[in-house]
């Protein structure tokens, strides 16, 4: 960790004389919308605070946490992560090093360890901290509760008895005193040696109450020692009484802890994910995923693309004919059978009768779906038609086949590795998409063929495959699986030259992707609806300014 990140300095001027102050920049996260923003965080008198940025500090803060009654707990598996919390405010933190990050750690857990408010269990502000019993023997110990409560209270009525006894018994024997202090006056205050009233009492007309004396005295000292073991028994009861108060207390503080783990586990942290039993409610998940691909394409647009040092040539758009290479690999077979089934779908009605229904239209595009779910999931087929001036389906397969170009106009992608160039004409490739929070991050491994066919058309055909070099769902992403075509059919006057004046091309856009786990179908049919015109539109405009000033290629 460097200076720049994390200072800590002395404050002489503090009240308790001396504290430390902590200062450094860290990753916090936000909401759900704006993901992990950079904080400067402080850390003084007890209160951590952050604000938008340094320059900022002397603003005023944009939260703050008393750390004396916080909780900080490094993330279970990211290294650079930690959360502060108290009760259910928490503090998503990550620092740009795991070292950085245990720094972090160690001057907040010490500030309060030093405070006396350690999160330990031996902390001495708490007596040594509450030990956490299992929920079963809380249960059985406050079980009895009742139990105690009722003996204490049959002990209580002992001792209101035993009150009115000795009472009794004490005024008894204080009238006997009395008579024996009025018929021997000599008896006085002065008197050194011990008087024993009953031998007194013998030789004199006080014998009379001698025997009832002695059992006055008697069961006075019986009363007394049964006050006595009645008052043991109630310091007992009241010491169970408090034990079981003290685990019902326990019982009291791990149950809200449970809950507030509960609480914050609703709530869309950085650690939620999609699934099944997802509580981000599906607009929430639409408007975090909706904010995402803005902001790739805000991304986009203010990227500079540098001026490409090659120029299309002939040899690099597809060839009018099946490379030879091509007919000898062994994924042959399927590429020839997917890539003659999608081109002849392609431009196959989209009548009432095969189920498609219109979802988006601008101009001349028009697109259409058909909902289907397999095992949950949502998977359905996806249909674009469309028109487009001034290119030629050979110039439109040639930018949508060759990898140079695909970060130009595919925002989403992330990476791209070509596995195997088996052809001029097929390639196989393995890309990761962008992950757009809440959804788990996406790769994709998958053959793509390019091919001319009749009536001056050319389809490219993306299908997934497998290679035991690129497994599926062992790493952060989830594999999709994908099966594309982009057919195209130029068409110009009959009797004339082909130009960029009139040539039309005529799109089909087919796609039925498998997106590999879970997420909200309201959210998925409503990214489609967004998305996929968006995406067509962007392509072909693409499309079209590369082609500008080129010459023609049919």
């Amino acid at each position: 960790m460097t200076e720049e990140n994390i200072t800590v300095s002395d404050n002489s001027d503090t009240d308790e004389g001396g504290s430390q102050e902590l200062r450094g920049h860290l990753s916090k996260w936000t909401n759900y919308i704006h993901g992990w923003q950079d904080r400067f965080i402080v850390l003084k008198d007890s209160t951590l605070s952050y604000y938008k940025s340094e320059l900022e500090s002397n603003l005023g803060c944009r939260g703050a946490l008393c750390l004396k009654k916080a909780k900080v707990k490094p993330h279970e598996f990211d290294d650079c992560r930690f959360d502060v919390s108290v009760n259910d405010c928490v503090w998503y933190l990550r620092a740009t090093s795991p070292e950085e990050k245990q720094q972090w750690i160690d001057v907040l857990e010490s500030f309060k360890v030093e405070s006396g408010y350690g999160t330990n269990s031996d902390s001495s502000s708490n007596g040594g901290g509450l030990r956490r019993h299992g929920s079963v023997t809380s249960l059985q110990s406050t079980g009895s509760h009742g139990r105690t409560t009722r003996r204490l209270t049959e002990k209580i009525q002992e001792l209101d008895t035993y009150t009115e006894l000795l009472s009794k018994q004490a005024v008894q024997l204080q009238q006997y005193f009395d008579m024996c202090v009025a018929t021997y006056p000599q008896i006085s205050d002065d008197t050194t040696d011990a008087i024993d009233a009953v031998k007194l009492a013998d030789g004199n007309d006080l014998s009379l109450h001698a025997g009832e004396v002695r059992a006055t005295s008697a069961s006075f000292r019986a009363t007394c020692g049964a006050t006595l073991t009645a008052l043991n028994h109630c310091a007992e009861l009241l010491r169970r009484r408090e034990k079981q108060a003290r685990q019902a207390e326990e019982l009291y503080m791990a149950l809200k802890n449970q809950l507030n783990e509960a609480r914050l586990a609703s709530k869309p942290g950085p650690d939620h994910e999609e699934g099944p039993h997802s509580t981000l409610p599906d607009d929430e998940f639409y408007d975090a995923v909706e904010t995402g691909f803005d902001k790739m394409e805000e991304e986009r647009c203010a990227r500079v693309v540098p001026p490409s040092v090659h120029t299309r040539d002939q040899v690099e758009l597809p060839p009018p004919a099946i490379d030879n290479r091509l007919t000898v690999h062994p994924l042959w077979s399927e590429i020839d059978r997917i890539s003659t089934e999608q081109i002849q779908a392609a431009f196959e009605g989209v009548g009432g009768e095969i189920g498609w229904q219109l979802f988006a239209e601008e101009g001349d595009m028009r697109m259409y779906r058909r909902e289907m779910e397999v095992d949950g999931m949502v998977m359905d087929p996806l249909k674009a038609m469309h028109k487009v001036r001034g290119v030629s389906a050979r110039e439109m397969c040639h930018y949508f086949f060759n990898p140079r170009y695909r970060f130009e106009w595919e925002t989403t992608l992330e990476t791209m590795n070509i596995v195997e160039e088996i052809s001029s004409d097929a390639m196989v490739f393995h890309q990761t998409f962008k992950r757009i929070w809440p959804a788990s991050q996406r790769d994709a491994l998958f053959w793509s063929h390019v091919r001319a066919s009749d009536d001056h058309t050319y389809a490219v055909t993306n299908h997934s495959t497998t290679n035991p070099e690129y497994p599926s769902n062992t790493g952060a992403c989830i594999r999709l699986f994908v099966t594309v075509c982009l057919a195209c059919r130029s068409s110009y006057p009959a009797g004339e030259q082909p130009t960029r004046d009139n040539i039309t091309t005529s799109i089909a856009y087919c796609s039925t992707v498998n997106p590999g786990g879970w997420a909200p179908a309201g959210v998925l049919r409503a990214v489609y609806k967004r998305e996929y015109p968006k995406f067509l539109k962007r392509f072909t405009s693409y499309v079209v300014e590369q082609c500008r000033g080129k010459p023609l290629a049919i």
